[in-house]
Parts: C-alpha cells; sequence; structure tokens
C-alpha cells in the first residue's frame, strides 16, 4: 500500500487492507491510527480488523472516526494529540484517501508549529490544508497538556454503579475499540434491591455485595477518583485528584445522593436507639435485629417527599416486618404507623386497592402528607409535620421501632453544575436522555431530570438507549433510540407475595408479562420467585454485563408512537 511521510516520524494512507498490516510492521510502524468512519462503502475493512491485525503484529492502534466531507472537530484534535502523543516511533494515518489523516494530523500540531510549516508540508504530499484556515495559527489549549494529567476518552462515565456498569458493557458489546473511562470510588458495588429483604431477614447481607474491581469491564480505564467539577463547554470532567479528562462523549451516572442530615437529631442515633433504614448496607441487618425481637410497642415507618429510589421501598419494610410479626402472633400487640410526605399510598392508582388491603390486614395506620421533620433518638420520639388547611402542625410520636427514608437530591456536584436543570438533577430529554443544551452529555439511572420510577429496572432499561445514542453522538449524528419511562417497583406486601408495579411515563400501565400469567395489580406468588430468585441473577449476570434480554432498544420513531 502506498503511502505519503509528512514527516519522519508520521505518514498518510488510503484505506489499508488486513494484509498491509505486516508489512508496515517490517517498515518499522509502531502505530496505525484509522481516520475513516465504518461502512462509508461497500468492502470497506472494519477497524475491528485493522485492530486485531495490528494487535497481532504489537503495534499500537487507535479508531478516532472522522466523516467523509466535513473537518475534524477540537474533541476528534484532542484524540488524535493524545493517540500521537501515546505512539513513540513511526504512525499511519489512513482513511479513504489519506486527505482526513492530514488534516487531522494538523490540527494536532496546530500551534506547536507555525502554520506556513504545515502548510508546506501538505503540500510536498499533495495534501491541500488551506482549507483549515485560522484553525492551524490557535494554539492547542493548556489544560490539553499531559503534564497537567490531562487524558481524553472517547466516552467518560461518571459513576459505576448499575446505570454506569450497564452502559459501558453495553457500548463495548457494540464497539470493542471504544476508549471507555469510569469514574467511581467506591471498592465496593452493592445490589441494592436486596436490602428490604435484608431487613426481613430473607437475604443475608453478603449477597447483595461484590467487589467493583470483579465487575467492571475489563477494557475499561477504572479511575477511583470523585469528580470535583464539570465543565461541558469544555468537554471535560475534573477529578480530585487535580487531573482532568477530556472526552467524545460523557455519560453522567452518579445516582442520588440521601440527604441523612436534613432531619436534625437523624444521624447521631442511626443505628441505635431502634432508628434504623432499609436504605444504607449496615442498617439493614438492624432493622432485621428489630422486627425479629420486637413483641409489643410502636412500630413507625417513613417516606420523604419525592424523588426517591425505589418508591416502594418504604412502604415494603412496613409490610415485611408486619408480616414477620403476624406470623409470631405478635401484631396485635403492636402499634403500626406508615407516615408519608406524598399524597397517595402509591403514584399509580391501579395498584393502589390491593395496597390497601394489606394496609388494613395488618392494622397499619396510614397517615398521608406527614412529613418526619426530626428524631430524638434517646428518648425515642419523632416528630412530624402535617397540613392542615393553611396551617402547618407539628406532633410528635414516641416509637419503639422507627425506619426511616432520608429525603434525597441530586449529588452537589451535579446540581451545582451546568448539567443541572431546576430540579438539581441532569437535564435530558426524557425519550433520548440527551442533554437539552450539550448534544455530546447523557445521563442514566436516578440522576437523570426524569419523571420516571428511580429503580435498578428503569436503569436497566435505560442503558441500552443510552448506549445506542452515545454512539451516535460520536459519529456526530442525533440520538435513535428512545426510552418510553419505563419503571418497575416490586411491591413485596408479604413473605411470598408481590404486587409488580409496572409503568411508563404518565403513569401508563406497562406490564413484561401477558395478563394470563401474572397481573401486576394484584399479589402474586409468581412476582415473588422473580424478585428474590430472577432479578438478582439478571442483575449480576446480565445487566452489568450487557446483555439486555427483553431491553434490547427500540428506535426513537417507535418510542415516540407507543408513548
Amino acid at each position: 500500500m502506498a503511502h505519503r511521510s509528512l514527516t519522519d516520524s508520521y505518514a498518510v494512507s488510503s484505506q489499508i487492507s488486513v494484509e498491509d498490516v505486516p508489512v508496515f510492521k517490517v517498515a518499522g510502524y509502531s502505530g496505525i491510527i484509522c481516520l475513516r468512519p465504518d461502512g462509508e462503502e461497500p468492502g470497506q475493512p472494519l477497524a475491528q480488523e485493522i485492530a486485531n491485525a495490528a494487535q497481532a503484529e504489537d503495534i499500537d492502534f487507535a479508531y478516532i472516526p472522522v466523516r467523509s466531507g466535513t473537518l475534524p472537530d477540537d474533541a476528534q484534535v484532542r484524540e488524535m494529540r493524545l493517540a500521537l502523543d501515546r505512539m513513540h516511533g513511526s504512525v499511519l494515518g489512513y482513511c479513504r484517501s489519506g486527505t482526513r489523516a492530514a488534516q487531522i494530523w494538523a490540527l494536532a500540531k496546530a500551534g506547536v508549529r507555525p502554520a506556513e510549516e504545515l502548510l508546506e508540508i501538505g503540500h510536498q504530499a499533495g495534501v491541500d490544508l488551506t482549507v483549515l484556515g485560522e484553525r492551524l495559527t490557535v494554539q492547542p489549549s493548556t489544560r490539553h497538556d499531559d503534564s497537567t494529567g490531562s487524558r481524553f476518552f472517547q466516552v467518560v462515565i461518571v459513576g459505576g454503579g448499575a446505570g454506569g456498569l450497564s452502559v459501558a458493557s453495553s457500548l463495548f458489546k457494540r464497539d470493542p475499540s471504544l476508549s471507555i473511562a469510569v469514574v467511581e470510588p467506591s471498592e465496593e458495588h452493592f445490589y441494592q434491591p436486596g436490602w428490604t429483604l435484608v431487613g426481613a431477614g430473607i437475604f443475608k447481607p453478603e449477597q447483595t455485595l461484590r467487589a467493583e474491581a470483579n465487575l467492571m469491564p475489563k477494557d475499561v480505564t477504572w479511575l477511583r477518583n470523585h469528580v470535583t467539577s464539570f465543565a461541558p463547554d469544555a468537554h471535560e470532567v475534573s477529578l480530585d485528584d487535580g487531573a482532568v479528562l477530556s472526552y467524545g462523549a460523557l455519560v453522567v451516572a452518579t445516582g442520588i445522593a440521601l440527604d441523612w442530615s436534613a432531619i436534625p437529631g437523624l444521624e447521631e442515633t442511626l443505628g441505635q436507639n431502634g432508628v434504623t433504614s432499609n436504605y444504607r448496607y449496615d442498617l439493614a441487618p438492624y432493622t432485621w435485629k428489630l422486627v425479629s425481637k420486637m413483641k409489643s410497642g410502636t412500630a413507625i415507618f417513613t417516606q420523604p417527599p419525592m424523588p426517591i429510589k425505589c418508591a416502594g421501598a418504604p412502604q415494603k419494610a412496613m409490610y415485611l416486618s408486619c408480616d414477620k410479626w403476624r406470623k409470631r402472633g405478635a401484631l396485635d400487640r403492636i402499634s403500626v404507623e406508615f407516615n408519608t410526605a406524598t399524597p397517595s399510598l402509591f403514584g399509580v392508582k391501579e395498584f393502589v386497592p390491593a395496597l390497601m388491603e394489606y394496609v388494613r390486614k395488618y392494622g397499619a395506620e396510614l397517615k398521608l402528607g406527614s412529613k418526619l421533620v426530626a428524631v430524638d433518638g434517646p428518648n425515642r420520639i419523632a416528630s412530624f409535620d402535617y397540613q392542615d388547611g393553611d396551617r402547618t402542625i407539628r406532633v410528635e410520636r414516641k416509637f419503639d421501632m422507627l425506619h426511616v427514608v432520608p429525603p434525597q437530591k441530586a449529588p452537589k456536584v451535579v446540581c451545582e453544575s451546568a448539567l443541572a436543570g431546576p430540579d438539581g438533577f441532569v437535564a435530558v430529554n426524557p425519550e433520548t436522555l440527551q442533554h437539552v443544551q450539550y448534544p455530546e452529555v447523557f445521563a442514566v439511572g436516578d440522576v437523570a431530570g426524569t419523571s420516571n420510577a428511580k429503580t435498578a429496572a428503569a436503569a436497566r432499561v435505560q442503558a441500552p438507549v443510552v448506549a445506542v445514542n452515545v454512539l451516535a453522538a460520536l459519529r456526530h449524528e442525533p440520538p435513535v433510540a428512545g426510552y418510553d419511562g419505563y419503571g418497575a417497583c416490586p411491591l413485596t406486601v408479604e413473605n411470598g407475595r408481590i404486587v409488580l408495579a409496572e409503568f411508563s411515563y404518565g403513569g401508563k400501565l406497562a406490564p413484561t408479562m401477558p395478563l394470563w400469567l401474572m397481573r401486576g395489580t394484584r399479589p402474586t406468588r409468581l412476582a415473588w420467585w422473580l424478585k428474590k430468585y430472577i432479578m438478582p441473577v439478571l442483575y449480576w449476570h446480565g445487566m452489568l454485563k450487557g446483555r439486555e434480554l427483553f431491553v434490547r432498544p427500540r428506535p426513537l420513531s417507535s418510542s415516540r408512537k407507543d408513548g
């Protein structure tokens, strides 16, 4: 394959073949950069095929696709600059004719070499670089200098929880050549939907815990850091060690923040004085300890204002506790209250009748519009505010057991950034999950500013949609997949039965299974079997691995049509 040398260390070529790679190895090339998107013409070798051949010859390879007829954008130029810095020795860039490979090299060198010199190099190689105009004279920003700790990735994912890992796996499933960084400080990963079962003595805590290292896709760059700021205008993310990451696409998957400090007196009494919560790994076993020992007294369960993750979890704690006390014959001696700041027991009315049957069955007192505002642990007093017309009335209640769900909000680093909407969450289009202002930014899971239920089931459906749309964004194309707002709340009303609430945007019922097999508005044993045995397996071995069983992304037009 004929190629043209621009300098002693960089040459350009038209499309190469797998058979050419060993020849370039003999010629002394240590790096190959593909600047051509796959599928431009029939019979064109895939970039991955060239990458595999390069790997076999111990040649470094990078894929920076630039669409034909367009000039490289700033993100592509940054990636080219970093690739050239990484590849020591001679490097070959190729596209259809070699022009894009020459243009992006010149832009990567802009400011380092005089514009006149770059134009002359292009002229000698038979490539017209004058179309690059003033961009050749622009000094490269110091924020992309390796000395500052800056690194470029095609995709940066902030958060290694359910949504972040699922997107990373779904991306690699579609394009193994991607450079992806996952920013996640935690060494541990939790299956949080299992904590209500830990609090009921059904699961052991260890069943909900895995090492993050064992779940991270093997080809990602895992950065064990906290993000300190987002700079979407510059396509950058800053980390707590001073490093700066630049990106072609950004996925925000930080989850939601539990605001324990919002309730005075709560933090200092958690895990003692009968105060517990299934919303923390270390506290769910204390819930079970309290439930298993309680023989009489007052048990109060609370739910804060929305939004919260898994809106059914607060009442699940009550149902499972009552079921244990009923089976032990202690329920008649225990006064049970469910205080919720919401105006109804559940946000989708079709599921309320079945839930109310269990509220009555367990003799629980339902207090709507009742907000927990303070906790006195040593004296075991919980204070609530509720509205009586225009008046706010404060009520103090003695308790023997208090199960608290804390108020929840967007993480501080998100709500103080340019990515946040009025509610503090990432402002995204509810269908495409693409940011409303920054087309290269997406959100997945609880941090997304969407009206769907914040559940693992929602993140499972969102992840493939985000992956497909991120790939479109990297190609500078509009989103192609849509999310319909699906979420699922398995409302465990007793040990062995669940009301499986599945719904999409607007509270529209969205059952996965046919009604003759399982009617979600009624408690069923099948839903319990799914919750206890199938969903954990789907989570660990399906969702986090990019296996999209029943959640293949639908085309955007189909999503809009289905509502």
